[in-house]
């Protein structure tokens, strides 16, 4: 059985080709919150995303926001709680850098 973290990756990879992709597991920051009680730090309900990707261009955040919480529907309807999420194109992460 693959993890949650496993089945984020997969599916936003497979969508947006990356640069650089990164996910973090923030779950065990949130032990404790409400809404959390009884819930167990491993349970994998936070996580932040860094996906730098080309499959971006001509998008809005707004627009990028909503296809990866789409792409993701089945996480949240089975636990996944909360996702921050740094979403760019490659000539974005070039501009911050610069």
């Amino acid at each position: 059985m693959t993890t949650r973290a496993q089945r984020i990756e997969d599916v936003l990879v497979a969508a947006f080709p990356p640069e650089k992709f990164e996910l973090r597991d923030e779950s065990a920051k949130h032990a404790g919150h409400a809404g959390r009680m009884g819930v167990p730090a491993d349970a994998q309900t936070h996580f932040h995303v860094t996906l730098v990707s080309e499959a971006f261009a001509g998008m809005s955040r707004v627009e990028r926001s909503r296809r990866v919480h789409e792409l993701l529907a089945a996480e949240f309807a089975t636990g996944l709680h909360a996702l921050s999420l740094s979403l760019k194109t490659p000539s974005e992460m070039r501009n911050l850098a610069a």
